[in-house]
């Protein structure tokens, strides 16, 4: 069997496209058609169903890709256990959802780089379905989401548990919002949210419903800072990290305000695919300083 064949594999799965396996190995598109068809000959069955769009593999296929990325992952654990000093090399592909680079990337990149110079690393941001979806699919090698209470991740993939986080509500003082509100106080007001796909969004929205309030999304903003001037503006309620809001500009001009019956909150996880191999250890070392980044006190309010 040929590992050019089983990579070419690998890589249309995981793409789902001949076109997505081509752009990643730098091959023409007939080229990655032959060494798919090469495979199936030495496998004597069909691993892939041509009619599918996305290409998906049959049921033969799925164990075949299953097989074949340990046998890939296995090669890197090999080279890179034979590498001078025992330094991990190649690439770290990473996928981190906003909420969590805003809380505490900083000083796990920084470490990260610091225990392995001989490492790349390659970050991704991106909303949490999207990123549990990619390391499904082996498109990163692990991803920091956040995922509503409850939902639990995948069960293919391996997990950390990072706990649960919460997220301060900031208005204006001029926006008139109650210091001290209720659930259906915060209703009458619009509010400056991330974009959909946001889980913090999600739980703020299922929240509304399930009480039969109104949910008004004012402004969609992806930028902290952004969104940070827009409620110091008066543009309606954010939300706001207690470390983003430590080091906002605009934390003076806006007031946390308090809901003792509506705390957002959803639950972080650190996942990837089994086995973890030669990225077990940065795996770890960015797992464990990740939650020592999050563990950042609330402000009081006033």
């Amino acid at each position: 069997m040929n590992i050019h064949d089983l990579e070419a594999f690998v890589a249309v799965v995981e793409t789902g496209s001949i076109v997505g396996a081509s752009a990643r190995l730098n091959l023409t598109q007939p080229g990655v058609t032959r060494r798919i068809q090469n495979l199936e000959d030495v496998l004597a069955t069909a691993l892939l169903d041509r009619q599918s769009k996305p290409l998906k593999p049959t049921a033969s296929g799925r164990e075949a890709y299953e097989h074949g990325r340990r046998v890939l992952r296995s090669l890197e654990d090999l080279k890179a256990g034979v590498s001078p000093q025992g330094e991990v090399r190649g690439e770290f592909r990473l996928g981190i959802m906003p909420y969590l680079s805003d809380a505490a990337l900083a000083l796990p990149l920084d470490g990260l780089r610091a225990a392995f110079p001989q490492l790349t690393l390659r970050i991704t941001s991106g909303w949490s379905p999207r990123l549990v979806e990619q390391v499904a699919r082996s498109e990163v090698d692990a991803v920091a989401v956040c995922l509503a209470e409850g939902l639990a991740p995948p069960d293919e993939l391996a997990r950390d548990d990072l706990g649960v986080q919460s997220v301060l509500l900031v208005a204006s003082p001029g926006l008139g919002v109650p210091k001290q509100a209720k659930l259906a106080d915060l209703s009458r007001f619009a509010w400056v949210m991330n974009e959909n796909g946001c889980g913090f969004r999600a739980f703020i929205r299922q929240s509304f419903e399930a009480a039969r309030l109104p949910f008004q999304v004012g402004v969609e903003a992806l930028s902290v800072d952004l969104r940070m001037s827009l409620v110091a503006r008066g543009h309606g309620i954010g939300i706001v990290t207690p470390g983003a809001f430590a080091d906002s500009r605009w934390r003076d001009a806006v007031e946390v305000i308090d809901c003792p019956d509506f705390k957002p909150q959803v639950r972080a996880w650190l996942l990837h695919r089994p086995p973890a191999g030669r990225l077990g250890r940065p795996i770890a070392l960015f797992r464990d300083a990740l939650i020592d980044g999050l563990k950042l006190p609330m402000p009081l309010v006033s």
